[in-house]
């Protein structure tokens, strides 16, 4: 019995520490610029992925391009750090745009974090 209760003392600090979850990242200045045209046209899908969780870790990015009547035309996701951690209060940029194959009918992006780990 003590045993259990030593164990569940020890690991008592480790549970008070919840994990990062999607609503801990923030993602701002997100803009969509085009550059060429025709069958060169690039898309840039880029902005900030903040992390305000009291711990480091990464957190992947799903954008999706919509028609005008908001229909997916194509999602994509990415890790702005790759597979680094970014420390609590920290900053990385990103650019998902070359993931997206231009169409005509593009009108709205929506960006949102899909997923949190820690690396």
């Amino acid at each position: 019995m003590k045993t259990l209760l030593v164990a569940a003392l020890l690991l008592a600090p480790v549970a008070s520490h919840a994990a990062c979850s999607a609503t801990d990242f923030a993602i701002s200045d997100f803009k969509m610029k085009s550059t060429g045209s025709g069958t060169g046209m690039r898309l840039s899908l880029a902005g900030q992925l903040t992390n305000h969780c009291a711990s480091p870790a990464a957190a992947q990015i799903r954008i999706e391009a919509k028609d005008a009547g908001g229909k997916v035309l194509q999602s994509k996701q990415g890790w702005p750090a790759g597979t680094a951690n970014i420390g609590p209060g920290q900053s990385v940029s990103f650019d998902l745009g070359r993931l997206f194959r231009y169409e005509s009918d593009m009108q709205d992006y929506t960006v949102s974090v899909s997923e949190v780990k820690t690396w």
